[in-house]
């Protein structure tokens, strides 16, 4: 199986067991560290699949509790060298498929060739580069394809349907629906035609469909539940982490 063919099962795992598919987003290196391995254990077994956010000084779409983490990891040395070393350290002991996330200079700077070697080192299946538009991507695409990692597109309810018909096939672990225009941690509710938007999305994949941006509580995972195949919680989690609570019980709590 190749690694972004990890992801995917997962998903379709939970489902099958009659449950929505949970990714959890953590910033890597939040709130310390050196917990960072044992955040990351923890989330990995109360969810399908983890998210992990790489520092980055000018993020393009994160909100301010996304930010804070971010600032203050990097603030604490944190780097993608950084994660990389310590994903090694912990000889893949994650229970859960692992994505990375990050804005494209850090994998600039690393260097494509490379990224794709430690990914396939360290248990990272697919990366999420917002900041990088499809057209642009071929070389990044090709250095990841050749060990079997993904690279996600995301779409939004904004997305031509043509232009989403071309992202939803050529993104391999899932397809990312973002479910609100704008930045992630608001407030506001999921669109009314939430449903009708990832009924679009999910009818062009044949991969399975994550909403995210906006997800907070059960009844967004219950709601995102009945029209895709997950849901990705990001600010919510790290606001857990943030006031130093349990992550696993709150992830625990959104299957409710």
């Amino acid at each position: 199986m190749q690694p972004h063919e990890k992801i995917t099962a997962a998903l379709i795992a939970a489902n099958k067991a009659g449950r929505t598919g949970l990714v959890a987003f953590i910033t890597a290196g939040y709130p310390e560290p050196q917990q960072f391995i044992a955040t990351l254990q923890a989330v990995a077994a109360a969810s399908d699949v983890v998210e992990i956010g790489v520092p980055f000084s000018d993020p393009m779409a994160d909100g301010m509790t996304i930010q804070r983490s971010s600032f203050k990891a990097i603030e604490n040395g944190v780097t993608l060298r950084w994660i990389f070393s310590e994903l090694e350290r912990s000889g893949k002991a994650i229970s859960a498929p692992l994505v990375m996330m990050s804005d494209l200079n850090p994998l600039l700077a690393f260097g494509y060739a490379r990224l794709a070697e430690k990914a396939l080192a360290t248990g990272v299946c697919a990366f999420i580069v917002p900041d990088l538009p499809f057209e642009e991507s071929e070389e990044l695409r090709l250095a990841l394809d050749r060990h079997g990692i993904g690279l996600i597109q995301l779409v939004t309810p904004a997305t031509p349907g043509p232009r989403m018909r071309k992202l939803a096939a050529a993104s391999k672990g899932f397809v990312y629906a973002v479910t609100i225009t704008g930045i992630t941690g608001g407030g506001g509710a999921l669109p009314d035609d939430l449903a009708e938007y990832l009924d679009k999305v999910s009818g062009l994949s044949g991969l399975p469909v994550c909403a995210g941006f906006g997800i907070r509580a059960a009844k967004d995972v219950a709601n995102v539940g009945k029209h895709a195949s997950g849901a990705i919680v990001g600010s919510a989690l790290v606001e857990v982490l943030e006031r130093g609570d349990d992550p696993a019980a709150f992830l625990k709590s959104l299957r409710r």
